[in-house]
């Protein structure tokens, strides 16, 4: 049985997320004209409900101002930039599965924290797990079963006193389990179990036979991808420096963020991994990615990026090969997800 614990953190691992947390790395000034079309007022279909495992439709965070700001929407996946349903559901992060979806929310309360919110197809509530913290990230299994957080937190790090840190959790659904930290699961770097103050998880993703998970954890002033067993209760390291993994549909490549300069400043690249080679590719989108990607299909990586302002996002696309180049999916918004393919741009 798995019981909560405290929550210790790496200091890398703190330093990064936290500068994620509150700093946005401002993109170029020029705008091109993919920008400059970002920038006009979204249309509104008020002809349908925003409901899940209906095919052909993008779900995501809406960005638009006005009364639907931040709550649950969606796109036709053949118009992405065109006229987009909106629902009533509020929240910070979002991802949606076969007929229901899990929505992260920060609590109504003041100083509450945060919610994990589990729906149905209608966005209707079936679960709440009150959780600590900020808002971060939010993934399903493939079948619904398994789901998991992360926040930040201020007050567990060990080293200094009000810094940022992470707490990840994991729900069972089936069995009604939850880990609300997983930072007590034991892990092994390489072929050696490795126990430390410092552990520390963030950005969970599921494989289809709902116990697989990968993660990342940071250790020793180190970051590091990790495959793990929800049921045998353990973890080991893959492979260093690949961050907020998300694995693919056909569960054989994991896309992930690669620390690749120092500093604020643009330091990270979005790769991807083939399972069974090891091998990584970089992808097209040179711009610094700072974002737990989703697969919108087996062919093509879904993420967002701030503008330069720092207030507002867009949805992007770019393939998942390394081949062709970033192209905008869905202006003002964030928090991408799918269930039935986005299909391939056309011409």
């Amino acid at each position: 049985m798995k019981l909560p614990m405290k929550f210790v953190v790496a200091l890398a691992g703190v330093a990064a997320l936290a500068a994620a947390s509150v700093v946005y790395v401002v993109q170029a000034k020029a705008k091109s004209p993919e920008r400059q079309a970002a920038d006009a007022t979204v249309a509104v279909d008020s002809s349908g409900q925003v409901e899940l495992g209906e095919q052909g439709r993008l779900l995501f965070r809406n960005g638009a101002s006005g009364p639907g700001y931040g709550t649950v929407a969606s796109v036709s996946v053949s118009d992405p930039g065109g006229p987009r349903r909106i629902s009533s559901l509020t929240c910070e992060r979002f991802y949606t599965v076969a007929n229901g979806g899990l929505c992260l929310a920060k609590d109504s309360t003041p100083m509450a924290g945060a919610v994990a919110r589990f729906v149905d197809a209608a966005l209707g509530e079936v679960k709440r797990v009150d959780v600590p913290g900020i808002p971060n990230r939010a993934k399903l299994s493939p079948g619904g079963r398994m789901g998991s957080w992360t926040t930040f937190v201020t007050g567990d790090s060990y080293s200094t006193p009000g810094t940022f840190s992470t707490r990840t959790a994991i729900m069972d659904r089936e069995l009604n389990e939850l880990s609300s930290n997983i930072e007590g699961i034991p892990l092994r770097i390489g072929d050696v179990p490795h126990r430390g103050e410092d552990v520390n998880y963030w950005g969970v993703t599921f494989a289809a036979d709902e116990r697989t998970f990968y993660a990342t954890v940071a250790t020793g002033g180190r970051t590091y991808l990790v495959q793990g067993d929800n049921t045998a209760w353990n973890a080991r390291t893959l492979r260093e420096n690949a961050e907020c993994p998300s694995l693919s549909p056909d569960g054989k490549k994991l896309a992930f963020k690669k620390r690749v300069a120092e500093g604020d400043v643009n330091p990270w690249r979005e790769h991807v991994l083939d399972l069974a080679t090891m091998r990584e590719t970089p992808l097209a989108e040179t711009r610094s990615v700072d974002d737990q990607v989703v697969w919108l299909d087996n062919d093509t990586i879904g993420y967002s990026l701030p503008r330069g302002n720092g207030k507002e996002s867009d949805i992007w696309a770019v393939p998942a090969d390394g081949s062709g180049a970033a192209r905008l999916l869905v202006p003002l918004a964030s928090s991408p997800s799918v269930t039935g393919g986005l299909g391939k741009p056309s011409s």
